[in-house]
C-alpha cells in the first residue's frame, strides 16, 4: 500500500516493500523547474534523506520526465534574472547533492523528455531506466546558457569527454535506446514496462543485503561527492550570470515564441462554417 506524505509539485510516496518514491508531480508543466518546484524538490529530498527506506525510486508523473528550467519563469526578469536563476539552480543542486550522497541505491525512471536540468536529475540515479521513446537533450546552448544540475559533471564520467562534448555543444537528441548504447542509462525498456520495471528494480534492491548494498555504493561513489559540490556551485554561478545577459534573454524569448506557434499549429481547427 502506498501513502502520499507530501504535496505537489513534488511528492513522496512510501511503499510497503521498502521503496521510497520521489515523484515529480507537475505534468501539466512538463515537470519544469521554477523556483517553487526546485525548492519543493530540495525539501522533499531532504525528507527522503532522513528516512530513505531500502531504495529510492525517482520518477515523474505524466508523459514527460522533466523539461529542465522553466524558461517562462526565467525570461523577462531583466536585472533580476541572474538572482532568480541562481536561486533555482541552488535549490535544485541541493537536491542533486542529497540524492547523489544517499546511502541507499537510487533508481531513476525516465519517460518522455529529459531536457536541460532534467538530464542531470535523471543521471543522478545509480541505476537509470529509460523508456525506448524517451528523449534526452541538453538544449542549454540553444538558449544561450550552460549546463546545471550536474549534467556537465555526470556526462564526462559516464560517456567520456568526447561524447559529453558532442551532447552538450550540439544538443543532439538521444532516444532511450541511444542512451543505453552511449552509456547514459543502465537499460532501456518498452514504454509500457518502464514503471513496473523501475519499481521491481527498486523493490529488489530494497529487499537485498542492505549493508552490502550501502557499502558497495560507498565504494562506487568514493569521495566524488566533494568534487560534485564544488562543481554544482560553479554551475549555479555560471548559468545565473549567463541568464541575465541579453543573448540568453533573447534566445529564451525566441524559443518560447516558436514553441507557442508550434502548439498553435498542432491544435485542431474547431471552427465550423455557418
Amino acid at each position: 500500500m502506498s501513502h502520499p506524505v507530501s504535496t505537489e509539485p513534488v511528492r513522496i510516496v512510501r511503499h510497503a516493500d521498502g521503496v521510497v518514491e520521489l515523484r515529480l508531480d507537475a505534468p501539466e508543466r512538463g515537470n519544469a523547474l521554477d523556483l517553487a518546484t526546485a525548492e519543493a524538490l530540495r525539501d522533499t529530498t531532504a525528507q527522503v534523506a532522513a528516512d530513505p527506506g531500502g531504495a529510492v525510486l525517482l520518477r515523474a508523473a505524466g508523459g514527460t520526465f522533466c523539461v529542465g528550467g522553466d524558461l517562462r519563469a526565467f525570461a523577462g526578469r531583466g536585472e533580476g534574472t541572474g538572482a532568480y536563476v541562481h536561486a533555482v539552480a541552488t535549490a535544485a543542486h541541493a537536491a542533486i547533492q542529497v540524492l547523489h550522497e544517499l546511502p541507499v541505491p537510487v533508481v531513476t525512471a525516465v519517460r518522455g523528455a529529459a531536457a536541460g536540468g532534467g538530464v542531470g536529475l535523471a543521471l543522478v540515479g545509480d541505476i537509470v531506466l529509460a523508456a525506448r521513446s524517451a528523449r534526452f537533450r541538453l538544449a542549454y546552448t540553444d538558449v544561450g546558457l550552460t549546463p546545471d544540475c550536474g549534467a556537465s559533471w555526470f556526462l564526462p564520467r559516464l560517456v567520456g569527454r568526447r561524447l559529453a562534448a558532442d551532447l552538450i555543444l550540439t544538443n543532439r537528441v538521444l532516444t532511450g535506446d541511444d542512451a543505453e548504447r552511449w552509456g547514459l542509462v543502465s537499460r532501456s525498456v518498452d514504454d509500457e514496462e518502464l514503471d513496473p520495471a523501475a519499481h521491481r528494480t527498486a523493490a529488489g534492491l530494497a529487499a537485498g543485503a542492505g549493508d552490502a548494498l550501502r557499502g558497495a555504493k560507498g565504494l562506487l561513489r568514493g569521495r566524488a561527492g566533494h568534487g560534485l559540490g564544488r562543481h554544482l556551485a560553479e554551475e549555479a554561478r555560471q548559468i545565473a550570470a549567463l541568464a541575465e545577459g541579453r543573448e540568453a534573454q533573447d534566445r529564451m524569448a525566441s524559443f518560447l515564441v516558436a514553441r507557442d506557434r508550434a502548439r498553435t499549429r498542432q491544435q485542431p481547427d474547431t471552427t465550423q462554417a455557418t
